[in-house]
């Protein structure tokens, strides 16, 4: 006998407040855009980002130059997908810290824990690939110049949440934008300062902790007492 449904309804696996499945086109469409970023970075390492091909990409992964670029502007792009995971993990980190804690304070520690996850493997970074950016960061201005300019595009949403922890109103108080300014900063003179030796420190998660430091020394505004939110050690 034939179960039937009443009128107006229909058949549904779908679950209150989930979203529904990813259809087959949208899963061969990720398949496809993860295959291209994991044999971008394979080839990157094999042969460094300046030797590397889009066609050679392509080909590795049997698809047309086309198919690329509707995934990715640039071989660029590819890299900076590693980075946006970074990025998303940092404002979460960051909101997470407790609500008391100076500004400063907040940003070091949510930056080194998310650069030394990155380092060791954690929240689903891959270690290896970290590896690589570094060494394309040092060795093609292309990498390293985009990826200043994708920190300054994204600093406007650290500058948000500084804001928000301070008590301020953005538009009105320069400091959450000096402190933003000075963040991003950091990484980039962390960069240089691991690429010069300047330092003892071999990992790019200490040298990031100690260039954080010094600007916690002189530039650490006080939050917002009265601003609730996740107390964390």
């Amino acid at each position: 006998m034939r179960v039937g449904y009443p009128a107006g309804m229909e058949a549904t696996t779908a679950v209150r407040g989930c979203p529904p499945p990813a259809g087959r086109r949208e899963r061969k469409k990720q398949r496809t855009r993860e295959a291209l970023i994991d044999t971008a970075f394979r080839l990157f390492g094999e042969k460094g980002f300046d030797a590397t091909t889009v066609e050679e990409i392509t080909d590795a992964v049997d698809v047309s130059s086309r198919t690329f670029f509707r995934y990715f502007a640039s071989k660029e792009d590819v890299v900076l997908t590693y980075q946006e995971e970074q990025f998303a993990t940092f404002l979460e980190e960051l909101a997470a810290r407790p609500s008391g804690e100076p500004v400063m304070t907040a940003l070091r520690r949510a930056a080194v824990t998310v650069m030394r996850a990155c380092e060791e493997g954690d929240h689903g970074f891959d270690p290896e690939r970290f590896g690589c950016i570094q060494q394309m960061m040092e060795r093609s201005p292309a990498v390293f110049g985009r990826s200043l300019e994708h920190g300054q595009k994204k600093q406007a949403e650290v500058t948000r949440i500084i804001a928000e922890r301070m008590g301020v109103d953005p538009a009105s108080d320069l400091r959450p934008h000096v402190a933003a300014g000075a963040s991003n900063s950091a990484f980039r003179s962390a960069f240089e300062v691991l690429a010069c030796g300047v330092t003892k420190a071999e990992r790019m998660s200490d040298v990031l902790d100690k260039v954080f430091a010094v600007l916690e020394d002189g530039l650490n505004y006080p939050a917002c007492e009265t601003v609730p939110g996740p107390v964390r050690g």
